[in-house]
């Protein structure tokens, strides 16, 4: 596993909206994140172009969080389900495994709350944590400033 280098205080987070051109760096988080096979439901063998409709595709909101000027994290926020469900957010987050550690998860867990309320949505759903994903099932557990409550788990829900 590589070197985690910690974020100074010297350089704060700042979050905003993904540009198109944001979305190289994007890729380099996105490829890392899933290469393992034990943290999202995406397979390892993703291509740049399925990570980019994925992450960046129509009706996404993609969120980007820098220290300085590098990208560390990106986010999604979307409705949940179209129609009826549309009420509902839902959000996907990718720390770069070089800089994770350092609360850059919270920090987009907490704009990514207020984001949907701002947007008008009434609550957030996470559909589908995985287990082994540690620092997102720790994120839940242990951020009691999101609020998150912990769902059931499904077993055998993973790779068939």
């Amino acid at each position: 596993m590589p070197e985690i280098k910690p974020r100074s205080a010297a350089d704060p987070l700042s979050i905003r909206l993904a540009e198109p051109a944001d979305f190289d760096r994007i890729w380099e988080i996105f490829s890392r994140v899933i290469q393992t096979g034990d943290t999202y439901a995406y397979a390892p063998s993703t291509t740049k172009e399925q990570a980019r409709d994925a992450w960046m595709g129509q009706g996404l909101r993609t969120y980007v969080a820098l220290a300085g000027d590098k990208i560390e994290g990106t986010y999604i926020l979307k409705p949940n389900q179209p129609g009826l469900g549309s009420h509902v957010a839902n959000a996907a987050f990718m720390v770069d495994p070089l800089t994770a550690g350092n609360g850059i998860g919270t920090q987009m867990g907490r704009h990514a709350l207020t984001e949907a309320k701002t947007l008008g949505y009434r609550a957030m759903q996470f559909n589908f944590v995985i287990s082994t994903n540690d620092r997102a099932v720790a994120l839940g557990l242990d951020s009691p400033s999101l609020a998150l409550r912990r769902r059931p788990i499904v077993t055998g829900s993973w790779a068939l």
